[in-house]
């Protein structure tokens, strides 16, 4: 008795602990997804993003972003108020839905089944202030189902910028010169307008600088994030109305017939008017052949 209790008591420990395997397996393929989840959301994000207030260099920061979500449509929204939210705003967006194939299935006399095999797929260019560059990614990455790649970059132009800077300076200098050479230049005209000449090029080359240096100011502001989006093939399958042939639309017997007699008067008559255009020469004809047989037959019996 003692043995089979045993037995049994074992049995149903292995009972339990086969039971309890088998509930903790849903609950570790979530952990997985999650995990997955996580990965792909926190792959996108580095310290490559972020910008150190302390800094004293300059950098133009560019981040290039390729992943799959679920929606396309949902995320572009998504996408687009979180720009907006962080003080950014998008330069660029070009949402639209490539056909791979179009099947006409005619399953009626009067209906035709269309099946269209498409994906959805948006590129998008926004910018962000490079503050913000980390916080903006990041929020992206909640959209992300599968990551394709992720590139960020990092230009210093600290040292274009000082060039541009100096350029300036050197400019400034210059055209005092020139301004001095041309007031004390007097009367003398062809050296006044070379003077002017070499002034009009300093200025546009400081001006050029000046542009230059805006320009790279404004890039390292505002970050530039460029994204494409795309989703899992679509199948999409509408009911629509057969397209009758053109006999379809063709008469019965009778009015076909009816059509034919008309068709035929209408050819008579055009014959008749277009012999009686003709009256002259038959006119002639007829002159013709009265004369020959009067009086050249007439001629050759004689």
């Amino acid at each position: 008795m003692k043995t089979v209790a045993n037995l049994g008591l074992t049995s149903l420990v292995i009972i339990t602990l086969f039971f309890s395997c088998k509930k903790a397996d849903p609950a570790a393929e979530t952990a997985s997804a999650d995990y997955k989840t996580t990965a792909d959301s926190t792959a996108i994000s580095s310290s490559a993003a972020v910008e150190k207030k302390d800094s004293k260099q300059k950098f133009i920061r560019t981040a290039d972003i390729k992943f799959k979500v679920k929606n396309v449509v949902k995320s572009t929204y998504a996408i687009e108020n979180a720009t907006q939210k962080f003080g950014g705003f998008v330069t660029y967006t070009n949402l639209q839905s490539n056909i791979h194939d179009q099947i006409k299935t005619k399953i009626s006399q009067d209906s035709t089944l269309e099946t269209t095999k498409y994906t959805v797929e948006n590129n998008i260019t926004i910018r962000v202030p490079n503050t913000q560059l980390d916080t903006v990614i990041k929020t992206i990455a909640r959209q992300i189902d599968f990551l394709d790649f992720r590139v960020i970059k990092a230009d210093d132009v600290s040292l274009k910028l000082l060039a541009n800077q100096l350029s300036q300076k050197r400019s400034a200098v210059t055209e005092k010169r020139v301004e001095n050479a041309i007031d004390s230049k007097g009367k003398k005209i062809n050296d006044v307008m070379e003077a002017e000449n070499a002034l009009a090029n300093q200025k546009e080359e400081k001006d050029n600088r000046a542009i230059e240096n805006l320009s790279l100011q404004d890039q390292i502001n505002f970050s530039t994030i460029t994204l494409q989006l795309y989703q899992n093939e679509t199948v999409k399958q509408e009911i629509m109305a057969s397209e009758k042939s053109g006999n379809a639309y063709k008469p019965n017997l009778g009015i076909q017939i009816i059509d034919s007699l008309k068709n035929g008067w209408y050819i008579l008559e055009t014959i008749f008017v277009f012999i009686l255009n003709l009256w002259p020469f038959i006119l002639i004809g007829f002159g013709g052949f009265f004369f020959y047989k009067k009086y050249i037959k007439r001629q050759e019996k004689c």
